[in-house]
C-alpha cells in the first residue's frame, strides 16, 4: 500500500479528521470491555496513534488506481474485471488492471491452507449462533458508532428491502469465504473477496467526487481505518460473541479463524500492519478503534432499527415475525449489553436467547462436539439451521452479491 493521500476529486489532508476521539469520554466507556479482554498494555503507543490518524487520509490505492482507469482514462471495462475475477486480466490489459491482480494473485508466504480450512470449518460449524453473532453482535455492534456509516447512508441503503438486500449480500460473501476451498484462487470466495473490493474502491471513488463530502470530519470516504475496523468485527467480535453464547473454540481454532480472516483482509486491501494475526492482536486493534470512535448519530440509530425490524419484511407469520423481532432484541442486548442498546435506541429485553443458546451449546458444542466424529455431526446441523433461516428471509432465491461499479451493470 502506499500512504499517497491524494486523487483527482480529493483534497490533501493536513490535519486530522475531526471524527477521530471527538468524544473521548463516551469512546472510554463504549471500549471498556475490551480493553479487559486485550491484556497487559491495551493502550496504544504515540507511534499507533499516529498511525491510526494516518489511516483516515488513506485509501486503498490499487484498487483506486483499477476505478481512475476505467472512469477517467476508459482504459478498462466492466466486461474486463469481470474476466479477470473469473480466469485472470488478458495479457494486453490495461496495467492497471494487471497490477491490482498480480498483487492478489501473489499469495503471502504466511497464508496456511490448513489454518484457512480450519479457521472456515470453524466459522461454518457455529450455524445458528454465527447468524446470530454476525446479526446481533457484529453488525449491530459495529452500528454503536457512527465511524463508517456516512457512506453507507448516502448510497441509500439503510432501511426496509435495502436491509434485507444488504443482510443477504453480506450472508453471501460471508458464505463464500467460509466454505471449504473458498478462498482458492478459482473458489467463489476469492472472487467475492476480490470483487467487494473493487465495490469499495468504486463506491469510494463516487463519494471523494461528491462536492458535499466532509473531508474535515470524516477523511477518505472508505479508508483503512475503518476498513480494518470492520475486518476485526468479523474475526476478533465474531469470536468474543461466540464465546458468550457458549460456543466452544479452542485457542487453536480461534488462531486459525484469525488466520483466515487476516487472509480475507488482505485479499480486500486492509494495510498488512492491521491484519488481526492472533486474538490478542486482533483484540487490541479493535479497542485502539473503538476507543477513537464517535459515538452513535441518527445513521447508526436508524440501521439499527432497521436491522432489528427486519423480520417484518420477512415472508413468514405474524408469530414467527414477532418471535424473530424479539430474539434479535433479546440477542443484542445478551451480546452487547445494556448501555449498546441504549446507545442505539433500541429497547431493552431480558437475555432468554442467550440463556437457550448457553443451555444449548453446553450440550451440542461443548458434549457432542468433542466425541468422535462430533464435528461432522455439528457441521451438518449448522447448515441445517442455516439453510432454513435463509429460506425465511428470502425463500428459494439464494441472497447474493450486487454488481462491481452501482450504477455500471
Amino acid at each position: 500500500m502506499t500512504s499517497d493521500t491524494s486523487s483527482p476529486a480529493s483534497p490533501a489532508l493536513d490535519a486530522t479528521p475531526t471524527r477521530f476521539a471527538p468524544d473521548p469520554r463516551w469512546s472510554r466507556r463504549a471500549a471498556a470491555p475490551l480493553r479487559l479482554v486485550a491484556g497487559p498494555g491495551a493502550l496504544p503507543t504515540p507511534a499507533e496513534l499516529d498511525a491510526l490518524r494516518a489511516g483516515l487520509v488513506r485509501r486503498d490505492e490499487p484498487a483506486a488506481a483499477l476505478v481512475r482507469a476505467m472512469r477517467e482514462q476508459r482504459t478498462v471495462t466492466m466486461p474486463q474485471i469481470r474476466e479477470a475475477l473469473e480466469h485472470g486480466p488478458a495479457a494486453d490489459a490495461a496495467p492497471e488492471l494487471r497490477d491490482l491482480f498480480a498483487l492478489v494473485e501473489r499469495r503471502p508466504d504466511w497464508v496456511d491452507d490448513a489454518l484457512l480450512e480450519r479457521g472456515a470449518r470453524v466459522c461454518r460449524t457455529m450455524g445458528l449462533d454465527a447468524g446470530t453473532v454476525l446479526a446481533y453482535g457484529s453488525l449491530l455492534g459495529g452500528y454503536r458508532t457512527a465511524a463508517a456509516l456516512e457512506p453507507l447512508a448516502r448510497t441509500g441503503r439503510l432501511t426496509g428491502e435495502e436491509t434485507l438486500r444488504r443482510i443477504g449480500e453480506t450472508t453471501a460473501w460471508w458464505r463464500a469465504v467460509t466454505a471449504p476451498g473458498g478462498l482458492a484462487r478459482d473458489a467463489e470466495g476469492w472472487r467475492l473477496a476480490v470483487h467487494v473490493r473493487i465495490m469499495h474502491a468504486f463506491v469510494n471513488d463516487q463519494l471523494e467526487r461528491d462536492p458535499t463530502w466532509p473531508w474535515a470530519e470524516r477523511g477518505v470516504p472508505i479508508n483503512q481505518y475503518d476498513q480494518a475496523s470492520t475486518l476485526g468485527v468479523f474475526s476478533t467480535s465474531f469470536l468474543l460473541h461466540a464465546r458468550l453464547l457458549g460456543v466452544r473454540v479452542s485457542r487453536r481454532d480461534g488462531a486459525a479463524v484469525m488466520h483466515l480472516w487476516s487472509y480475507v483482509g488482505w485479499l480486500m486491501g486492509v494495510d498488512e500492519e492491521w491484519l488481526p494475526r492472533t486474538e490478542r492482536e486482533g483484540r487490541r486493534l479493535l479497542y485502539h478503534f473503538l476507543s477513537h470512535d464517535p459515538p452513535p448519530d441518527d445513521n447508526s440509530r436508524t440501521l439499527a432499527r432497521a436491522l432489528i425490524d427486519m423480520s417484518d419484511l420477512a415472508p413468514v407469520g405474524r408469530w414467527r415475525r414477532r418471535y424473530e423481532r424479539e430474539r434479535a432484541l433479546s440477542a443484542g442486548t445478551f451480546l452487547l449489553g445494556p448501555a449498546a442498546m441504549r446507545d442505539l435506541g433500541l429497547p431493552l429485553r431480558p437475555p432468554w436467547y442467550g440463556a437457550a443458546r448457553l443451555a444449548s451449546n453446553a450440550f451440542w458444542s461443548h458434549l457432542v462436539g468433542r466425541l468422535p466424529g462430533g464435528n461432522d455431526v455439528l457441521a451438518r446441523r449448522a447448515e441445517r439451521h442455516t439453510e432454513r433461516q435463509l429460506a425465511r428471509y428470502y425463500g428459494h432465491q439464494a441472497p447474493g452479491i450486487g454488481a462491481v461499479a452501482p450504477g455500471h451493470g
